[in-house]
């Protein structure tokens, strides 16, 4: 079984192994955002109702959805 960032805690790190794999369009869109295979990303925060994300990679901040960050999927640190 993979782990997704949907899966990582809050302020716990993990790499990109595949991001949006399965759609082009949304790989191409995580891509332009800075989450591509090899990057460091972390978990800042998690919304009270566990949606959005807030991740830092490199030094860009993002927010993204529950339902694509199980489309990421990570390794830990």
């Amino acid at each position: 079984m993979s782990l997704t960032l949907a899966d990582v805690n809050q302020n716990e790190a993990c790499k990109v192994i595949r991001a949006g794999a399965h759609d082009a369009e949304l790989q191409s869109r995580l891509y332009a955002l800075g989450l591509y295979p090899g990057v460091e990303v972390e978990i800042l925060r998690v919304a009270p109702a566990g949606d959005p994300f807030q991740v830092r990679t490199r030094s860009s901040l993002l927010s993204i959805r529950r339902s694509e960050a199980a489309l990421i999927e990570v390794e830990r640190l």
